[in-house]
């Protein structure tokens, strides 16, 4: 009997931010993927599991994306309950697109489990909404590393009148808030939060035009979330030191 394939969010790295629903999940593993964004201690939710721990960092040695898929496929047609733990939300920037496809291409089945991203809760160390009606249309998440190692067009998402939510950044902080300038004043608020929601938690309240310096001189770096936008304005006057 084939076994099945959970993709689990497992949020910015706070386990007490992860779903009743996750929770079971990671209770029923038999074997558990694990991937170096996540809490490590999100393997004591799953005590009869088998651990392979499958890391992908920018910049860093990884664990080929298709070393991976094949690992979920061998196990789950061998009957395996199999739980891959995505750092965040599963759906966004997780590659799951790819993983589902190939899954289903081999009959395996698969089932989603959300998680908390690390933009809303980045959005919430600073106290701000990401939709404030008062400065925004709307909200954009974006990355700033596609697979094509490519930006994308930051003027034109500058335009849009949206905050900004922006992933795998702090590589490109300079040239990306260079693009954004073409577009946006730089006194446009901004603020960087690396690793949201742990006791790691670092962040920055600064504007477009210092960012990239600000950040380097705070020592900032990945992983962490930029947020760009008139929306950012509004953080809580407790979000505005840099945390030590």
């Amino acid at each position: 009997m084939n076994g099945k394939v959970t993709l689990l969010g497992a949020g910015p790295g706070d386990l007490d931010l992860l779903t009743l629903k996750a929770v079971k999940a990671l209770a029923a593993a038999e074997i558990l993927l694990l991937d170096d964004l996540a809490n490590p201690d999100i393997v004591t939710l799953a005590p009869q599991a088998r651990v392979i721990r499958v890391g992908k960092r920018g910049g860093c040695k990884s664990t080929p994306q298709d070393f991976i898929q094949r690992l979920m496929r061998r196990y789950a047609l061998a009957g395996k309950i199999v739980v891959r733990v995505k750092g965040g939300e599963v759906l966004l920037f997780g590659r799951a697109g790819e993983e589902i496809a190939y899954l289903q291409a081999a009959g395996v089945a698969v089932e989603i489990v959300n998680g908390i991203s690390s933009g809303l809760a980045a959005a919430a160390s600073l106290g701000i909404s990401l939709t404030h009606r008062e400065h925004c249309r709307g909200v954009i998440f974006v990355t700033a590393h596609a697979q094509d190692h490519s930006e994308p067009d930051w003027g034109a998402l500058a335009a849009t009148g949206t905050t900004l939510v922006i992933y795998m950044g702090m590589s490109r902080i300079g040239s990306l808030s260079d693009g954004l300038m073409r577009t946006l004043p730089s006194w446009t608020p901004a603020a960087v939060v690396q690793w949201a929601s742990t006791d790691r938690e670092r962040r920055l309240v600064t504007t477009l035009g210092a960012l990239a310096g600000d950040a380097e001189a705070a020592g900032l770096g990945s992983p962490a979330i930029i947020l760009v936008g008139e929306a950012v304005g509004e953080a809580l006057p407790t979000a505005l030191p840099l945390a030590a």
